[in-house]
């Protein structure tokens, strides 16, 4: 692969950062940065240096502490002000004191963006564009232009947008990228314009698309089409307003269904987990729809949909997860036939296919649990005790609960606690336990690892990540049922488990329980005889 052929150049730390509550440290986005060099992207825009001062600190610092082994490191920063000089501006200055072997350059393509926006001349703006390329390409660094706003400034005043391009290609651009600026652009459009521009200046052109009319991945993949060779995006299409293109999207588009390879050879398998790993490093929750990457995106729940995958998973999925490093999920629900318990067993490791009454049954128990309200669709865990109990005749016992209770106390001026108290049987003992905690649900599961911590250490490993309850039945009012997730990890994996009862404490307990049990199960630890 020629990583100059086609340019993936990544902009996560920079405009992706400037979505909605999402805040990166330094520390964030150097680590960031070497995810994305695991990807394989040729490009990364760390962001704006002597604009804002982490970013100034970023690069600083990513002198001596990133090691990029695949991806350039590109400063972001603006043409020079009007009516100075680039040698002079204290901007265009700490570009080149971030010692990045790229700088990308946003300049103004829009008439009226020049005229109020910048409040100068057009004339100028064209100078300002020569003074700064030049100057920079001068200093040694390779110069990246953003033409902002073009698409919708050539739609007003072409002949003006066209000046903007050959301004930059004569000072020394490298190449121009046609920036969507404001998210309103459709495909055919994008495709019109990006061949129009190229047949007319013969420049090297890039694409950098916005989400606003949920067309930003198709707009990248159009403009490549009519011949552009430089796509910026962020992973996960982090973003301002809608965000950007999705930059995994657009690449697994580009080599699986265009076959067009644009990162180095085994990359793109890497996708599903850098993914992952850059949502928690932004604090963004993982996306379950996201094409390729998401949970969901190789998901199968209808009971039509299991019978023919049981005979050709290519049935109904357009490519092979793996490709992209997901996998393909049974979705065990309501709408479940024989086949999709069948091939959800296959997947945690029991064969059914030669026991039609055990898949029957198990059938008909999830419909009936579904209808009171539980869902294993999101829940594997508990659906995996769910089959050991049908198939093993028990869940995979460590203890045996006989009571529990929880009592919380609030007094005015003093936050409200709470006590829990457990009994149970474990290792041919009894327990009774009381624990405390800042809530019901954690002190009960304080109680539950004191009255077992001595028996099962590997309880230690075990630690509840996330906790979710939903009203089934809102118009009960309080009375209502309710459901509980909980979702438990292990340092190396997570796993989530359901409850479901008219008491929300009662329906916590239930899903705690499970998802210590499956942990202990997970940690290979000796059940009760």
């Amino acid at each position: 692969m020629d990583a100059e052929a086609f340019h993936v150049y990544d902009t996560t730390l920079r405009d992706g950062a400037q979505q909605e509550g999402l805040s990166l440290s330094v520390q964030d986005k150097l680590a960031i940065s070497r995810h994305l060099d695991e990807l394989g992207v040729g490009f990364i825009e760390g962001g704006w240096p002597g604009a804002v001062p982490k970013d100034t600190e970023f690069f600083r610092r990513a002198r001596t502490e990133l090691n990029l082994k695949s991806a350039t490191l590109a400063a972001f920063g603006a043409t020079r002000k009007a009516g100075g000089r680039a040698a002079d501006d204290e901007l265009v200055r700490a570009l080149v004191d971030a010692e990045t072997p790229v700088v990308t350059l946003v300049a103004k393509s829009h008439v009226g963006h020049v005229e109020r926006a910048l409040r100068t001349t057009l004339a100028e703006n064209l100078e300002m564009i020569r003074d700064t390329v030049s100057f920079l390409a001068g200093e040694g660094r390779r110069v990246f232009v953003d033409a902002e706003h073009f698409f919708d400034g050539y739609r007003s005043t072409p002949e003006y947008s066209i000046e903007v391009i050959r301004a930059a290609a004569e000072a020394g651009a490298d190449v121009v990228v046609l920036c969507d600026t404001n998210g309103g652009m459709l495909p055919d459009d994008v495709h019109a314009v990006v061949g129009e521009v190229s047949a007319a200046t013969g420049m090297r052109l890039g694409i950098h698309a916005h989400n606003d009319t949920g067309c930003a991945v198709a707009n990248s993949l159009a403009a490549v089409a009519a011949g552009a060779t430089h796509m910026q995006g962020t992973v996960n299409g982090t973003g301002e307003r809608t965000g950007n293109a999705d930059l995994l999207t657009v690449v697994a588009n580009l080599e699986l269904k265009r076959q067009r390879q644009v990162l180095p050879p085994g990359a793109l398998q890497e996708s599903t987990r850098i993914a992952h790993a850059i949502s928690e490093l932004t604090n963004t929750v993982p996306y379950s729809r996201q094409p390729y990457v998401g949970a969901s995106a190789f998901a199968h729940k209808a009971g039509l949909h299991a019978s023919a995958i049981k005979v050709d998973p290519d049935l109904y999925q357009h490519t092979d997860p793996s490709h992209v490093g997901n996998d393909m999920r049974m979705l065990v629900s309501d709408m479940a036939g024989r086949a999709s318990i069948e091939l959800k067993g296959r997947e945690l490791g029991f064969d059914l296919s030669h026991d039609r009454d055990l898949v029957g049954r198990i059938t008909q128990r999830v419909k009936e649990m579904e209808a009171a309200g539980y869902t294993f669709e999101a829940a594997d865990a508990s659906f995996e005790l769910l089959l050991r109990e049908e198939v093993e005749g028990e869940r995979g016992r460590f203890f045996e609960v006989e009571a529990w209770r929880v009592i919380t106390e609030s007094r005015p001026g003093v936050e409200a606690a709470s006590e829990a108290t457990v009994k149970l049987r474990a290792g041919g003992e009894r327990a009774v336990i009381t624990g405390e905690g800042n809530g019901p649900v954690n002190a009960l599961d304080h109680a539950l690892r004191t009255a077992i911590g001595t028996l099962y250490p590997e309880i230690d490993k075990i630690e509840l990540i996330d906790f979710r309850v939903r009203i089934l039945d809102a118009a009960h009012g309080t009375d209502a049922v309710t459901r509980v997730l909980v979702e438990m990890a292990d340092g190396e994996s997570s796993w989530e488990t359901v409850g479901v009862g008219a008491n929300i404490i009662e329906a916590s307990w239930e899903a705690l329980v499970d998802g210590v049990t499956y942990g202990l199960l997970r940690q290979g630890a000796e059940r009760m005889s």
